[in-house]
Formats: C-alpha cells, structure tokens, sequence
C-alpha cells in the first residue's frame, strides 16, 4: 500500500510502498477516504515536541474510511462501516482517567499518527473500540477535519463553559478556529475572531462572528476591552504573544482555554493579573469517543459547515510547507 512515511525529522515525509498490515485481535483494517492534515502531523514529522515519535512511522489522526477487514473479537464495527480514526488511538480502559470519562488522559494512551501509524496511507490498523462510527451522509473529506479539528475544539469551547451571551474571542481562526467558532455559537456565545489574514476573518464573518480584529493592523487587547472585554478566550495561535494577548483581553472571572502548543513550550502569565481578576487557565486536550460522537451528530443535522481544500497524498510535502506558511484558508484533506 501507499503511504506517507516519516523516516527522519529533518527530510521530507517519503511516499512510498509499504506492507499491508493485517488487523489482530480486536483490531480493524481501515481502507481511507480522507486524511485530515494537521499541524501535529508537523510537529511529529519534525520531532517538535519533548516526547518524540519513533521514525520510521506514518503521521495521520484524521483518518476516515471503510471497514475492510476486522480481526478476532472485533464487535463494535463490521466490513463496510465507515469509521473515524481520532488522536486517541488506544487508551487502557481500567484507570481511573478512562473510568470517568476523561480517557484522552490516560497515561497508557497510544496515539494514531505518533506511537500507531495513522491515516496518511491507503489503510490503517485501528483498535477498533476507539473507532468512532461516521453518520450516513457525511462527506468522508468533511468528517476528516471533525475527527480531530473539530473535536478539539468542541471540547474547548465545553471546558470553558461557555453559556448563552458569553463574549467568546477565538485567536486563531483556521482548520480549527472556524470550527471553535461554530461550536461558540451553538453554546450560545457571542463570538469574536481574530487573526491576521483577511481572507480567514472574511469566512468568520460569514459563519456569524459578531466581532472580527485583525491583529496584524489592530492591537486585540484594546479592541476587546473596547467592547468589554471577553468571558472566554479560545488559544488555537501557536504563538506566545498571542496566548499573552488572549489572556489580557479577559474580563474579571474569565476562563484562558490552552489549546495550541508552542514550540518552546512557554508563555508568560502575569500572576498579579490572574488572582486580582479572577482568570482561570485551562488546558484542553482533544475529545472522548463521545465527544466525537456529539460532533459528528451536530454536523448531520446540519448546525456545522467545514471549509477544507483536497490534495493528493502525494502532495503531502507541498500541503505542509502551505500550512506552514498560512496558504490555506481552513484544513487541508488529503485523498489517498
């Protein structure tokens, strides 16, 4: 089979041959629709972060697709389901995190596209009880970004709390912040964008923002505490002047969602601010498989729009410097 292949952080992804992998125990064979290309598939690619993956591996955890084959035990999926494939590719199911509903913080967890080769391929091997059933009718290229763009801020904008009438700013708006966006205003919120492309705060206009700021031209503090400031600030700028800019822009008793992850790992947080105001910083990591479940139904009923550009997966190489160099105007989908 085909696949877009990690062989050292500093070369290029090589798409080439590699064996058809056989599903085992509990496991499923995934042939892929779409592969959703997101900025961790870079950072992994490159060996950004403190714990690295292991090359050679293959990048991917937006992967959706058909169930092809299934191995022995298998009970959740059968041949022809379509299926997601999210971040949390295998978590142990006996901790305390797995037993309350916070899986995606088990210590045991395997990552799709990081420990497990994910979906940058013609198939993939899943555990099959982290598969996530697709709804009839979604688009695969569509249900690609929700499976991990979507979740992810769909849990963000639920660990922030937002409520009817929240003044939620949203820094960064892109593969993600269009989405963050959206689930704001499902929740009720009065959504503020920023960023610093036109052509991205354009597209938040149209899908309802009450406040668009480019930051390039325009200071976001002043602009924020202009219109009273913001209840919740969605962090999804790798940048950390951009996480020290969302966390002045809060009002008294404002939540700071963390969500982007900075290369060098630091921000500044000025501590006087944060106990006089009343600021709590939380840190939110993707979504549970029923997280994604909830995401998936809102978009069959129509309440979310996904704007993505489709690529070859040949094209992995050029898809990534685009990302990397803000040419796209949402998430990039990538067609085996």
């Amino acid at each position: 089979m085909r696949a877009a292949v990690v062989t050292s952080f500093d070369q290029p992804l090589e798409v080439k041959q590699i064996p058809l992998p056989e599903p085992a125990e509990g496991q499923i064979r995934v042939r892929i629709e779409a592969s959703g290309l997101c900025h961790t598939d870079i950072h992994a690619a490159r060996g950004d972060w403190p714990v690295k993956p292991t090359p050679p591996f293959v990048p991917g955890h937006e992967g959706v697709g058909i169930v092809e084959k299934t191995g022995p035990g298998v009970t959740e999926h059968e041949v022809g389901d379509r299926v997601a494939v999210p971040w949390l590719g295998q978590a142990c199911g006996t901790c305390e995190y797995c037993l309350t509903g916070w899986e995606t913080l088990c210590e045991s967890q395997l990552n799709t596209g990081y420990a497990i080769d994910g979906g940058h391929a013609e198939y993939l091997i899943a555990d099959s009880r982290y598969a996530v059933a697709v709804p009839d009718g979604i688009d695969p290229a569509e249900a690609a970004p929700l499976t991990c763009a979507g979740v992810t801020t769909y849990k963000a904008v639920k660990v922030g709390g937002v409520t009817p009438g929240d003044r939620v700013a949203i820094f960064g708006i892109g593969g993600l912040g269009h989405l963050a966006q959206q689930y704001a205003q499902i929740f009720g919120g009065e959504t503020i964008a920023i960023d610093v492309t036109e052509e991205k705060l354009a597209l938040a206009k149209e899908l309802g923002a009450a406040h668009v700021i480019n930051a390039a031209t325009t200071d976001p503090v002043a602009a924020i505490e202009a219109i009273g400031g913001a209840d919740v600030a969605v962090v999804l700028a790798a940048d950390p002047q951009v996480l020290e800019q969302a966390h002045a822009s809060l009002r008294r008793g404002g939540r700071l969602i963390l969500v982007s992850l900075p290369k060098d790992n630091a921000m500044s947080l000025p501590i006087f601010q944060t106990v006089l105001k009343g600021i709590s910083v939380i840190g939110s990591i993707v979504g549970t498989r029923a997280d994604l479940a909830e995401v998936f139904r809102l978009h069959a009923a129509g309440r979310t729009k996904v704007f993505y550009e489709s690529r070859s997966l040949e094209d992995i190489n050029a898809a990534i410097e685009d990302v990397l160099h803000s040419r796209v105007p949402a998430r990039l989908v990538l067609l085996p």
